[in-house]
């Protein structure tokens, strides 16, 4: 386990709808206010005493709701032939966050998104083979 957290988190609205099973209205395009949360962890902080700049890591997310906010994920090309439910997206919404920061001293990343105020799901990555 790191020894240090530093967590984020916002909200936006997006469309999707479930597919390959009887989903009754899941099955049909329809909205959710989703909540995202991300955590980054480590074993160390820099010279200034920080894990991570706040700033940096409020930008990366700003930028991933900005590409997720309004949009049908269903048509995305990074959840395409998937059934994009909280799993898959938390998922690549995790892997979207590693690859637009740096992650050279950190340790893990958790990313839970929350379809509503008590359905969430989380991806977890680890990210100690960055050293």
């Amino acid at each position: 386990m790191a020894k240090y957290a530093l967590g984020v988190n916002t909200e936006f609205t997006a469309k999707h709808y479930l597919v390959g099973g009887d989903f009754g209205p899941e099955g049909e395009l329809h909205p959710h206010d989703y909540r995202v949360e991300i955590v980054v962890e480590g074993d160390e902080l820099d010279e200034h005493g920080f894990l991570v700049d706040i700033v940096r890591v409020k930008a990366e997310l700003a930028r991933l709701v900005g590409r997720y906010r309004d949009a049908t994920l269903n048509e995305l090309p990074e959840l395409a032939n998937t059934n994009p439910g909280c799993e898959e997206f938390s998922r690549v919404f995790a892997e979207s966050f590693r690859d637009g920061l740096d992650t050279a001293r950190l340790a893990a990343l958790t990313v839970k998104i929350w379809e509503n105020p008590d359905a969430w799901a989380q991806c977890c990555l680890d990210l100690s083979a960055n050293e």
